[in-house]
């Protein structure tokens, strides 16, 4: 039982620190926030991430222009994009979030009276080139389910949570919030809270399935004895805690390498999930479902990436294959 017990990665965010705006900026940057989570529904990283994209923006605007956010004219904005780009080195999919939070945020201040005039009316958004995801073949899967050590204290955990990822298709951030209530092992489904709250029951295959139910059967009790509390997480840490998505992202890549295997992620295993149902003849509409995308475009990229599927489809049906 010492095994178990120790420290995991510590989750600390490396993100930069952001000067605090003044106080005026501070109010309405949390009313904006209050009202996408609760209106909007939108999710806790996103509100994260347009929190710190607002607060960089404030403190840009007063640094170099001594304005508050309410103040701010399409002159400032331009030169702030332009900063991010040439001084800061974003890349386009960082402009492109920081341009859709001053978007949504100034059509938010307009409408609430908090300022006359919408500096980003006519900014036209930036658009970047789509990038196909990167996916693992079946080669590759079974060479990192096999690269856990089965001596690890932890190894009953590392092994459902990658079968799980590889099963279901979830983000890191699913699978880091999934609870004891919402898996049903009888009806060899879970349920899944993604984003903007939005529900989804996804099937479990039977490899994976068996995996969750032994590290539960085995493992986690051992583990939440630790710290002789109730978690509802069902993935916890040698503490006892509910893991989150840094640590999912670290033991992974850890695991990853072990196996011979670099730059594997929890959203890599996400798009081979995909991909590896529409080789296997699955419905575009269904993999949207699993997925849990809003908008069946973006569930669409993976039908590029699933070359030998479409050669397949063109031979078998064109007249002059």
């Amino acid at each position: 039982m010492d095994a178990l017990i120790g420290s995991e990665n510590s989750d600390a965010s490396t993100r930069k620190v952001t000067p605090i705006p003044a106080a005026e900026d501070n109010a309405v940057i949390n009313d904006f926030l209050t009202y996408i989570q609760i209106e909007l529904g939108l999710a806790d990283n996103t509100l994260a991430a347009y929190r710190s994209d607002l607060m960089q923006f404030a403190a840009f605007c007063d640094q170099q222009f001594s304005r508050p956010l309410v103040r701010v004219d399409r002159m400032i904005i331009g030169e702030y994009l332009k900063y991010l780009q040439a001084q800061r080195n974003f890349r386009t999919s960082s402009v492109l979030r920081h341009t859709a939070a001053l978007k949504m945020f100034y059509r938010f201040a307009v409408a609430r009276g908090k300022t006359m005039e919408n500096p980003t009316e006519h900014l036209e958004t930036p658009h970047g080139w789509r990038k196909l995801p990167e996916v693992m073949n079946r080669a590759q899967i079974e060479a990192l389910l096999k690269a856990v050590n089965p001596e690890h204290p932890l190894a009953l955990r590392d092994q459902a949570i990658i079968e799980l990822f590889y099963a279901c298709g979830l983000r890191a951030s699913e699978l880091a919030d999934l609870t004891e209530l919402n898996v049903h092992a009888e009806l060899g489904v879970i349920r899944v809270i993604g984003k903007g709250r939005k529900e989804r029951i996804i099937p479990v295959g039977k490899p994976a399935r068996a995996a969750m139910e032994k590290y539960m059967r085995e493992l986690r009790p051992k583990l939440l004895a630790v710290s002789k509390s109730r978690v509802p997480n069902v993935f916890v840490s040698r503490s006892g805690r509910g893991i989150n998505r840094i640590v999912l992202w670290q033991r992974l890549d850890r695991i990853s390498r072990a196996a011979g295997l670099k730059h594997i992620h929890p959203h890599k295993l996400r798009h081979t999930f995909a991909t590896h149902l529409l080789s296997g003849g699955a419905d575009l509409r269904i993999v949207q479902e699993l997925l849990g995308h809003s908008d069946i475009g973006t569930t669409q990229i993976y039908t590029h990436v699933d070359a030998d599927r479409l050669k397949t489809v063109h031979r078998r049906h064109h007249p002059r294959p």
